[in-house]
Order: C-alpha cells, then structure tokens, then sequence
C-alpha cells in the first residue's frame, strides 16, 4: 500500500515540452472560441434584406435611389401594388417589412417578432423618407408582427439559443457514456428532447414571456431542435467514436449557433456565413435559426389571414352566385382559340347569368 501510495509522489514531473503544447493548444482554442461568437456579431450589416415597397411605380421608383443612397446594396426590394399585398409578403415571412406609398404619405410597415434588427434599420431610415420626398411630413412606422408585451425586446427567445445547443451536446454526451445500444440511446434522445422541449416552452412562455400562441406548437418547434442536435452528435459518434463526438460539438458550437442569426438575421451576417448557418440543425431564423423560424412566425386568425378579413375563396366564386358551370367554362376557353361555337354560345356571347363576363364585355365597348 504504502508503495502504490508514494509512486505518484516519486513520478517524473511532465516535460516543459508538454506544457508549451497544452498552452499553444488552450490559445488556439480560445481564439477560435471568441472568433466563432465575435466575428459574425462585430461583421454584421445590412445586406440584402428582403423588403417590399407598395405603391404606384413612379414612387416606387423614387424611393429606390434613397434607400440605396442610405444603405448601399442594402436591401432586396419587391415591388408590389398595394398595402395589403405588401403584408401578405411580411405574414408570409417572404419579406422583413415594406415601405408603403401607395397613401401618397411614406409608412414603414415592420415585423419586430421576425428581426428586431431589421425593424429597428427600417425604423431609423424611416426619418428620411419624407425629406427624399420632398416634404417635411413625419413617416409613420406600424409594427404589423409585434414581439410578445411581456418580452418586447425578444431578449429571451435571442438568449435561449446556446443553452439549447449546450442541452443537445450535454444529451448526447451522457447518453453515449451511461447507455449502450443505438436504438435506447437514439429512445432516449427522442424522449429528452420531448420532455427538454415541455421545460424550455413553459420557462420562455409562463414565466419569461417570451413567447405567445400555442404552447404544445411551441413545445414541439424547441423538441425539434433538441432532437436535431443530438441526433446528429450521437450519428457522427456511432460512426467515427470519440472523434465523431468532437468533430460535431465543435461544429454546433463554433460554427451552428454563431451563424444561425439569432441575434439578427441571416441575411445581416458576413459574406457566406448566413448560409452555411442555415444548413446546420441549429438553423432555421432564429434559439436556433429552425427554432426561430418555427416559433417567430406570425399568429394567424383563420378569418383573417387575408386582406379584408374574408376568408379566401376560390377563384370565381362570389358569395350570392354560384360558379359558372365547368362545361361552358371549359367551351370559352376552347372558343378564344378556334372551333366552331357549340349549343348557341359564343366566345363573343355570355350568357346573361355570367356577370362578370357582361360587365366586361361592357367595358371593352
């Protein structure tokens, strides 16, 4: 005993060598750490952001210089005719907000809930926008997707990416060590993301406010991400061992959840950085761009999800009137090209129930 207890005291201490390796190894180590998390955030601009600019095509085309006189190669903007086309774009995630004309006064159309980065860029050029236009009228902004009241600064929901990311590794971590067998560690995996996602969903919605809406939607949006992470750490395990392990807790941390967009947007990160984020399972806008995308969608009322509140029918149908029978539509169809008309109808001759084409016919006399 006593010699097994003095043969630790009695080894050779470790070569200087050793220690210059374990400390070239710790400095790389921390730089790439702080080059991963600092890059993205410090390189961060606004480029190409999706935007739409509604109104007549005269103003469209004047506003267009302003904004690339103010934010150069700043922004990708849709043209579109009206307000209501331009907030169908911002609830369909297609775009970050508009700018609408089509009321002779600027308004700034935003949605905090999809960027607040992006809503406060819009925010600030909207100043200017009465001034390029010649007046000194005040440009309004209207926050279309707001944040929830209870977290208006999406603090949380920002701040709750790397703890997911952390979760997944530490999932994956414990289950390759206290469980053997792929099928009961891949249950496991699938079970800890189910009740992870419960937990995370009820602290960022009851307690922090972070999030509103459908608390089993939002349940199910953080699982995913839970499961995406560790799922994909304990394949590259099963395959390459402890290397594998590595190999994707490095790319999660250093390259995943820096470049998913969290903070921003993917669109606002440096060069190709937004795209490779977008390719990881933390991605997807923003904690993680797949779980941001999933959970800052916009709450939609199914009698409202189109403008004017009416429910959208489908083409041709008015209330009051049924559709136009599919054999004559299929006829005027068949007539505007060639062959004789059939059953006393012309391409030339409606019958008088269809009225909208009457009313056309009227207007083209």
């Amino acid at each position: 005993m006593s010699t097994q207890a003095a043969a630790p005291a009695n080894a050779s201490p470790s070569p200087w060598s050793s220690v210059a390796r374990a400390v070239a190894l710790l400095t790389v180590s921390i730089s790439l750490l702080l080059t991963a998390f600092a890059w993205p955030s410090v390189r961060s601009s606004v480029h190409d952001v999706p935007i739409a600019v509604a109104g007549p095509a005269p103003a469209v085309k004047q506003i267009t210089p302003l904004l690339d006189q103010r934010l150069p190669d700043g922004f990708d903007v849709t043209e579109v005719a009206d307000t209501a086309a331009a907030e169908q774009l911002i609830r369909d995630r297609k775009v970050y907000g508009a700018i609408d004309l089509s009321s002779g006064t600027p308004q700034v159309i935003t949605a905090s809930a999809a960027s607040t980065a992006v809503a406060q860029t819009l925010n600030s050029i909207a100043t200017g926008l009465g001034q390029g236009q010649g007046s000194n009228t005040a440009v309004t902004a209207r926050d279309l997707i707001p944040l929830p009241a209870g977290d208006p600064r999406g603090a949380g929901l920002s701040a709750g990416a790397l703890p997911l990311v952390m979760g997944g590794l530490l999932a994956a971590l414990l289950l390759t060590r206290l469980v053997r067998g792929n099928l009961r560690r891949v249950t496991g995996a699938f079970a800890f993301a189910i009740t992870g996602g419960l937990a995370v969903a009820a602290i960022l919605q009851f307690w922090l406010g972070s999030l509103d809406g459908s608390y089993w939607a939002n349940s199910g949006a953080i699982a995913l991400t839970i499961a995406a992470t560790s799922l994909s750490i304990l394949g590259l395990e099963s395959l390459l061992g402890y290397v594998g392990f590595g190999l994707g807790a490095a790319t999660m941390m250093l390259i995943g959840n820096p470049l998913s967009g969290a903070a921003t947007a993917p669109e606002m990160l440096p060069g190709w950085s937004g795209a490779l984020g977008q390719l990881l399972p933390p991605r997807g806008r923003r904690p993680t761009a797949a779980l941001h995308r999933l959970l800052r969608r916009p709450r939609r009322h199914p009698l409202r999800h189109r403008p004017g509140g009416v429910p959208h029918a489908r083409r041709g149908a008015v209330p009051g009137r049924q559709p136009a029978p599919p054999s004559y539509r299929h006829r005027r169809r068949q007539g505007r090209t060639a062959g004789p008309a059939r059953d006393g109808l012309t391409p030339q001759q409606p019958p008088a129930w269809d009225v909208p084409a009457q009313r056309h016919r009227k207007r083209r006399s």
